[in-house]
């Protein structure tokens, strides 16, 4: 999905597609370290058990 931002991007040099791209992508690396995280507690509780 951040492939479509850049591929306009890298025609137009649309600055708000990449801006786009760039906020997609830190979402992105906020989800992943939201679910590290769960996945993590979720483990300790486990293993404390």
């Amino acid at each position: 999905m951040i492939d479509l931002p850049w591929k306009v991007f890298s025609k137009t040099g649309s600055i708000e597609a990449y801006l786009l791209m760039k906020q997609m992508e830190e979402t992105n690396r906020s989800a992943h370290q939201k679910n590290n995280v769960e996945e993590m507690k979720t483990t300790l509780t486990n293993n404390r058990q």
